[in-house]
């Protein structure tokens, strides 16, 4: 038996580095806006075809929140996702913000 002992479990030949900090990126709020041109069926086409880990019942809850508040959350999610769903979003024709937070 070596005479190291272990004070964690580790895979053999790695080695854990204290002056190593794992950093935790900020979320971000993917924002849907509502608008008076779209139909309620586009604006949840469009969220089921641009964000596709929204259930279709999701989807349609989003909608409505932003039909009668002016705005819904869609997710919350590391700022390149934000990104790329909000220009998905934005193709479709769909008003989307994101906001840090």
């Amino acid at each position: 038996m070596s005479g190291i002992a272990r004070t964690e479990e580790q895979a053999p030949g790695v080695r854990s580095d204290p002056d190593v900090e794992t950093i935790t990126l900020p979320p971000y709020r993917l924002m849907l806006h509502n608008d008076e041109v779209n139909s309620m069926d586009h604006v949840v086409e469009a969220l089921l075809r641009c964000v596709p880990e929204l259930p279709p019942e999701e989807a349609v809850r989003i909608m409505l929140a932003a039909h009668s508040d002016g705005v819904a959350l869609v997710l919350v999610c590391p700022l390149e996702r934000a990104e790329l769903y909000r220009d998905r979003l934005e193709q479709q024709g769909l008003t989307a913000t994101i906001e840090r937070g």
